[in-house]
């Protein structure tokens, strides 16, 4: 049975031990001397420490391991806590080096593959749950429905990873997700270990943005961008494979909205879409006169709106969605304009 103070240390617990991990982190990169140079693609000035994610990941590691260890069925988020550090050796070698997209890529189909056992209905056992744990609800057959939730899942990773581009963006994004999550999972009632999950992601990443907030003193990194990636995306997928789709395509839908249509205009503009660029809207907002700060408090309003309408979902099903699809669009539109001079 669940402690009642669980939440509280997950959330708590999590920020405090982020907060201090990501501080030791900075000295060790300013001491190594392992910085983000600013180039043209960059949304940076001046030389600043890269790899901010190490004190996001050690905290959330372990936060994950106790509450699997206290879980129900302890074994469930193996995978993903194997996944997870595989992903965070590769990218750190990417920060370090600068690995190609074929390793990158090689590294996250296996951690995806890998992580499908630990889906709702997978080859490992789950919470109950009230539909059959298929993502899609039964409009697939279960092979197609984890083919495609495998696609997505590793659409997932590459995005979080290129909206990570601003300060405390990211950042921001993974604790909504996070603490968005908590909340839907408690209020319907599931495993009390996925919200707990979501809880020690949230304080992580919220940790970590005591560093990261504008003007940052350092850098997620592929390190952090990418696990996190995967570790929100399983929390994702477990949520759909529970019967609550439309809470888990609200909670993220900004982050999905602007990686997505930035990657189809850039396909068919004929462009590299692996390559860095700073073409997506939260990019072209800084570009126009907002600072990073403006942008990412306006993400996190639309993610508390996005928040309200994942909540009611659970009573009114798929029909919050185009109010959610209007917010997102929005938001996308208003970041596009340019900001007006004051007179």
């Amino acid at each position: 049975m669940t402690s009642p103070l669980a939440p509280f240390l997950a959330l708590c617990g999590s920020f405090a031990l982020s907060w201090l991990l990501t501080g030791r982190v900075l000295a060790y990169l300013r001491r190594k001397a392992i910085l983000d140079h600013p180039n043209d693609r960059s949304s940076h000035s001046i030389p600043t420490p890269r790899g901010g994610g190490w004190g996001v990941m050690l905290t959330l590691l372990p936060a994950w391991t106790l509450i699997a260890m206290t879980a129900d069925h302890p074994l469930r988020a193996l995978p993903i806590l194997a996944g997870t550090v595989a992903l965070m050796a590769v990218s750190w070698m990417d920060d370090r080096r600068g690995l190609g997209p074929a390793p990158r890529f090689l590294a996250q189909i296996a951690a995806v593959v890998a992580g499908l056992a630990a889906l709702p209905g997978g080859a490992l056992p789950g919470g109950p749950l009230p539909g059959d744990g298929l993502v899609f609800q039964g409009l697939l057959p279960f092979w197609a429905d984890r083919l495609v939730a495998a696609v997505g899942w590793l659409w997932f990773v590459n995005l979080f990873n290129f909206m990570d581009g601003i300060d405390g963006l990211a950042g921001g994004e993974a604790a909504s997700i996070g603490a968005g999550l908590a909340l839907v999972a408690t209020l319907a009632a599931l495993d009390p270990a996925l919200a707990l999950y979501g809880l020690a992601a949230a304080g992580a990443a919220l940790g970590f943005l005591v560093w990261n907030w504008h003007p940052a003193k350092l850098f997620m990194g592929d390190v952090g961008s990418v696990p996190l990636g995967f570790t929100l995306g399983w929390l994702l997928l477990v949520l759909a494979a529970s019967g609550l789709w439309v809470a888990a395509l609200l909670i993220p839908a900004y982050f999905l909205a602007d990686a997505t249509v930035t990657l189809l205009r850039r396909l068919v503009e004929g462009k590299k879409v692996w390559q860095a660029h700073r073409e997506h809207f939260y990019q072209k907002a800084t570009q126009r006169g907002r600072s990073h700060a403006q942008v990412v408090r306006l993400v996190l309003a639309l993610n508390a709106a996005l928040l309200l309408l994942a909540v009611a979902s659970l009573a009114l099903g798929w029909v919050v969605l185009p109010a959610g699809a209007a917010a997102v669009v929005l938001l996308l539109a208003l970041l596009a304009r340019p900001v007006r001079a004051a007179a």
